[in-house]
C-alpha cells in the first residue's frame, strides 16, 4: 500500500555530497510520519541533527494531515493493514490507549532496559505515565502541550481593560473593545467550534471549570446541568457577536490564522500558535500578544486541556531496534530544546521552561510550567475514538445550531452507553 498523493514526502540526507549520501542509503533508512500543522520544515532540521549525529542512518520523512483526526485516519488505514512503510510516527497524546489494543504500536521495554523506569522519571508528571498503557511502554513523549488564552495586550491596554479571569468577563472586554475599535474584521473570540479532536477541549473546559467529571466511577456519564452551561456559555457568545456565527465551521489552525492576522482579541489555541505570532512572515501581532491560562465559569476555577504528541515505533516496521534509537533521542533534552526554540513547543523537561535561550525565544515559558502541570488529560481508553467522535460531533452541531442542547446530551449519553457496555 503506497501513501495517498496529498502526503509529501521529502528525502532528507545530513550529507549534502551525493556520494556520503549513497553511502549513508545503504545502511539503515527509517520512514517517520508527521503531521502537516507540526511544523514540518522544523522536524526536518530535527531530523538532520539526528542524522548528523548517526551518519549510517537516514531519515525519510512523511507529512500530511492538517489535524489530529486526518492524520489518525491515515495511520488507521496503514497500520490495520499492517503496512510496514512507515517505522516510526507522531501521534496525539489521545491515541496511545487505541493504538496500543489495536497492536500497532511496538512496546520499547525491552529496547529500554535498565534505563526504562529512570527515562520515564525525566518526564513531566503528566507525562510519566500517559504512555504507560497496561504496564507496557509503548511510546515517549516528544513534546507536552496545554491550551491558553492569547490576547492582544495591546489593545487591551488601550482601552484600559486588565486580562479577563472568567468568560463572563471576557465577553464584557470584547464587547467593549469591538464597539470602541469599529473594525468589521475583528472577531471577540476565536475558538474550535468545527467538528476535530479540539472541539473535545471546547466541550470540557467549560464543564471542567464547573467540577465537571466524565468518568467519575468509572464508566462514563455526564452531568446533565453542566454540559448544559457550558454549551449554553459558548452558544452565548455566539449570540453576543462576541464569537462569529460560522464558528463551527473553525478548525484549530483557523483560530491560529485569525489571530495572527490580527483579526481577534482573543483565541483559545495550543503552545504552537505563539511561535506563529511572533515569527511567522505574515504575523500583524508580533510583541502584541498576550497568554494566560483559560477563563473559569462564573464560579468555577479554570481548567485547561491537556495536549501532546507521542513518538511511537510501528509493530510492523523492519527496523524496530533503530527506531527505537531514533525516539529515544527525539523524546530527549536536545530535541526538545530544538522544537521549544524553532517552533515553540512546551517541553517535557521542567528544567527547559528555565533555559535562557528556550525563554529568550518564548517568555510565556516562564509563566507556561503551572498551566501544563495544571492541565487536565482527556480520557485515557482504547475506546477514545468513540468518545472523541460523541463530543466533538455534538459540540459542533450545537454551535453551528442544527442540534439543541439537550438533543446533543442525549446523543452523547447514547454514544457513551455503548461504549460503556
Amino acid at each position: 500500500m503506497h501513501p495517498p498523493p496529498v502526503m509529501t514526502r521529502m528525502l532528507l540526507c545530513a550529507a549534502l555530497l551525493g556520494g556520503a549520501c549513497q553511502h549513508a542509503l545503504a545502511e539503515t533508512r527509517l520512514r517517520v510520519f508527521v503531521g502537516a500543522q507540526q511544523r514540518p520544515e522544523v522536524m526536518q532540521q530535527v531530523f538532520a541533527r539526528y542524522m548528523a549525529l548517526h551518519p549510517g542512518v537516514v531519515i525519510e520523512a512523511e507529512t500530511g494531515g492538517a489535524t489530529s483526526e486526518l492524520q489518525s485516519r491515515y495511520l488507521n488505514m496503514m497500520l490495520s493493514a499492517r503496512d510496514s512503510h512507515l517505522d516510526v510516527f507522531l501521534i496525539d497524546i489521545v491515541r496511545p490507549a487505541q493504538y496500543a489494543a489495536a497492536g500497532w504500536l511496538e512496546p520499547l521495554d525491552r529496547y529500554l532496559g535498565a534505563e526504562r523506569d529512570a527515562l520515564i522519571d525525566s518526564y513531566l508528571p503528566a507525562y510519566r505515565q500517559s504512555n504507560v498503557i497496561d504496564g507496557k511502554l509503548v511510546a515517549l513523549p516528544g513534546f507536552a502541550d496545554a491550551q491558553f488564552l492569547y490576547y492582544r495586550k495591546d489593545l487591551l491596554a488601550r482601552h484600559h481593560i486588565a486580562p479577563p479571569t472568567t468568560w463572563d468577563e471576557l465577553a464584557a472586554a470584547a464587547k467593549k473593545v469591538m464597539a470602541a475599535e469599529a473594525n468589521p474584521k475583528l472577531q471577540g473570540i476565536s475558538f474550535q467550534g468545527k467538528a476535530v479532536e479540539s472541539a473535545v477541549c471546547t466541550f470540557l473546559l467549560p464543564y471542567w471549570s464547573l467540577g465537571g467529571e466524565l468518568a467519575p466511577r468509572g464508566k462514563l456519564e455526564l452531568d446533565r446541568a453542566k454540559v448544559t452551561a457550558g454549551l449554553d456559555m459558548w452558544l452565548g457568545l455566539v449570540r453576543q457577536g462576541v464569537a462569529k456565527k460560522n464558528i463551527a465551521e473553525v478548525a484549530t489552525d483557523d483560530t491560529r490564522k485569525e489571530f495572527q492576522a490580527g483579526n481577534a482579541l482573543f483565541a483559545v489555541n495550543f503552545g504552537y500558535a505563539w511561535n506563529h505570532f511572533q515569527s511567522n512572515p505574515d504575523t500583524r501581532v508580533r510583541d502584541r500578544v498576550g497568554v494566560m491560562p483559560v477563563p473559569a465559569m462564573r464560579g468555577g476555577v479554570p481548567a485547561g486541556c491537556m495536549g501532546g504528541w507521542q513518538w511511537a515505533v510501528s509493530a510492523f516496521s523492519g527496523n524496530k531496534a533503530e527506531s527505537v534509537r531514533l525516539i529515544r533521542w527525539l523524546a530527549g533534552p536536545e530535541a526538545s530544546k530544538m522544537l521549544a526554540l524553532k517552533a515553540s513547543n512546551l517541553p517535557v523537561f521542567a528544567h527547559l521552561y528555565q533555559d535562557k535561550d528556550v525563554l529568550a525565544a518564548n517568555p510565556f515559558f516562564g509563566a507556561a510550567l503551572p498551566a501544563v502541570l495544571g492541565a487536565r488529560p482527556r480520557p485515557v481508553t482504547s475506546e477514545y475514538r468513540a468518545v472523541s467522535d460523541a463530543l466533538r460531533i455534538n459540540t459542533s452541531a450545537v454551535l453551528a445550531g442544527a442540534k439543541s442542547i439537550p438533543a446533543a446530551i442525549t446523543d452523547i449519553e447514547a454514544r457513551f452507553a455503548r461504549v460503556n457496555h
